[in-house]
């Protein structure tokens, strides 16, 4: 492998890590969320040891924390009736996402594509979040976050 290669993120699925990095995440959100007051404790009730906290701590989160100060892209198949593409632009906007770009293809066989890139500076929710409750809107049939680039 080539020692020219950069560093990069990838998205992936919680399940293939190994035991450690998930606990240091788990270290991380007991800090963040008051339930351990110092790194020594919250490791010692993960039973991690200091060391593995500290060689991954700056590495790993959670995905809505990467996704913050981002303008992220999503793709949405939505159902061709009215008010769709109105009432997921008014969730977005409503949980404090600014709307960069919107695409929508011709609706076929009674659906249409459609993309939307969201600034996330200001959103009042994690991204995982708002993308549960794009989900939940009427005549949403599928969503998928295509990407993200520096706000």
């Amino acid at each position: 492998m080539s020692e020219n290669i950069e560093s990069g993120y990838f998205l992936v699925r919680e399940e293939i890590l190994p035991e450690a990095i998930k606990k240091t995440i788990k270290v991380k959100e007991m800090l963040k969320r008051g339930d351990a007051r110092t790194i020594n404790e919250a490791v010692e009730k993960m039973e991690l040891s200091r060391s593995a906290y500290y060689k991954y701590k700056d590495y790993v989160f959670p995905f809505y924390e990467a996704s913050q100060n981002k303008i992220i892209t999503i793709t949405f198949l939505l159902e061709h009736k009215k008010g769709v593409l109105s009432s997921v632009l008014n969730t977005i906007s409503s949980e404090g996402g600014s709307i960069m770009t919107i695409n929508q293809g011709i609706p076929l066989q009674g659906v249409a594509n459609a993309t939307v890139s969201i600034e996330t500076m200001n959103l009042a929710v994690d991204l995982e979040a708002l993308l549960d409750k794009l989900r939940l809107v009427d005549g949403v049939k599928r969503l998928e976050v295509l990407g993200q680039a520096q706000a």
